[in-house]
């Protein structure tokens, strides 16, 4: 990267596109919901599910992604360009790999999957017709994901942006056409939702995969992987290990918390669904900010400022912090309202209600994660999260669910209080970890003098 666009790199710069690009995505799926909602509500519950076991595939090529993305940007910052594209050219080639291997699995044994997962006879046609289709694409995503991290990391966030832009238009039409079937078109709801999914991210990629090769890594090619670079694919893991480890937990985490939902009632996981789609606006932001400030600690941390670094991610803490309480509050206060926006049922919009007011307190603990743990990935301290997660994850989330939300009758309102337990006690550890400044000596390059 050339010194000039390394000097426009900034949080807000790369920040607000990743913003525009995340909320594209999240609106994506609350209009799924949305409309999903207005044809049944076990349609959402049980897509619901299968979005869980679908995220645990993308954690999986997680571990690739996330890799490229810390490596590329500190390579950036070090000047080596040419290491930059070997990172890119091996995790593309593996990530590919590993997607074909898992969208056979999610397409031939998406029935038995679900089953593992206990969900009621009443939903699994529904799970399986979308668990088939977009599981059996997932290969789609796991190339998309790579791209994506290579061409942020050059600081081309705008580009993404766009590109999710389309995606989302072409989704919305065929969501549109396939659930409601207008003109006499027939009505394939869920499956329709799925169709739509893949043939949006195919578009996506194409296009991605156009700027890859035009804009970003014009001279990109296989001698790169002659002899093969295993020191590249050490470091890849080295990364990605821990933080798809980290990642993991946590999803495994819900999923068992989703099995003790279902204990509950159908009306329970379709309420956890609606309110998902809410919250998850609380902490756009925070998101944003924390995927901008893991670019630019990463090109800072290459270059060897590691003072600035250290800087940047407490400042782009405290704007992450103020957004997520805004939001939150206003969720908050207008609970009812937005939850009739998805459902008339009053005791879904009874529980969610408390449910939002819960949020408002949880919210800041996510932030400390969303932010700092980014920061600590970019810097190369990437086992200090997976330890304390896993312990936080287990021994607050999921068992905390179990007791109040199961054995005290609490339900869903007792889940939601131990997630907030388990955010902050995460968040506090990591912000301890920063401001220990032990990630000033966990560099994956050999960095300039600053």
């Amino acid at each position: 990267m050339n010194k000039a666009k390394k000097r426009k790199m900034n949080v807000v710069s790369l920040t607000w596109p990743i913003f525009i690009e995340i909320l594209l995505f999240m609106l994506l799926g609350s209009v799924d919901t949305l409309m999903l909602g207005k044809y049944s509500d076990n349609a959402v519950a049980a897509v619901g599910v299968s979005n869980q076991l679908i995220g645990m595939m993308n954690i999986l090529f997680g571990v690739l992604s996330t890799g490229t993305a810390v490596l590329v940007a500190q390579n950036l910052g070090a000047q080596n360009k040419e290491r930059a594209s070997k990172v890119t050219l091996v995790s593309l080639c593996l990530n590919l790999i590993i997607g074909v291997v898992l969208s056979l699995t999610m397409f031939l044994g998406s029935t038995s999957i679900l089953r593992i997962m206990n969900i009621r006879a009443d939903l699994l046609q529904y799970g399986k017709d979308y668990l088939g289709i977009v599981g059996g694409f997932l290969f789609f995503q796991s190339v998309l994901m790579t791209i994506t991290a290579v061409v942020r990391n050059h600081g081309l966030t705008k580009i993404s942006m766009y590109v999710t832009l389309g995606m989302n238009v072409v989704h919305v039409i065929l969501d549109y056409i396939f659930i409601f079937g207008p003109f006499g078109l027939p009505v394939l709801g869920v499956k329709g939702v799925a169709v739509s999914t893949n043939i949006s991210k195919f578009l996506g990629l194409i296009v991605m995969l156009y700027i890859l090769l035009t804009k970003v890594e014009k001279n990109l090619s296989f001698k790169y992987l002659r002899p093969f670079p295993k020191d590249i694919l050490r470091d890849l893991l080295k990364i990605g290990i821990p933080t798809a480890g980290e990642q993991l937990s946590y999803n495994m985490s819900q999923l068992v918390v989703t099995y003790f939902i279902n204990m509950l009632s159908n009306e329970a996981l379709t309420t956890k669904a609606y309110v998902q789609n809410i919250v998850m606006f609380a902490y756009l932001f925070a998101v944003a900010i924390g995927q901008g400030t893991e670019i630019l600690v990463g090109h800072l941390v290459g270059e060897n400022k590691k003072e600035k670094a250290y800087k940047t991610c407490l400042k782009s803490l405290k704007l992450a912090m103020i957004s997520s309480l805004v939001m939150a509050g206003v969720f908050a206060l207008f609970r009812t309202r937005l939850l009739s926006i998805f459902t008339q049922n009053k005791d879904i919009i009874a529980i969610g209600g408390t449910i939002l007011i819960i949020d408002f307190i949880l919210e800041p603990g996510r932030t400390f994660n969303l932010v700092v743990i980014n920061s600590l990935r970019a810097s190369g301290d990437v086992k200090f999260p997976v330890y304390m997660g896993i312990m936080s994850m287990w021994g607050v989330s999921v068992l905390l669910s179990y007791i109040l939300g199961i054995h005290f009758g609490l339900g869903l309102v007792g889940m939601w209080i131990s997630f907030a337990c388990d955010e902050w006690l995460r968040g506090i550890l990591m912000l301890w970890r920063w401001k220990s400044r032990k990630w000033e000596n966990m560099s994956f390059v050999k960095t300039q003098t600053a």
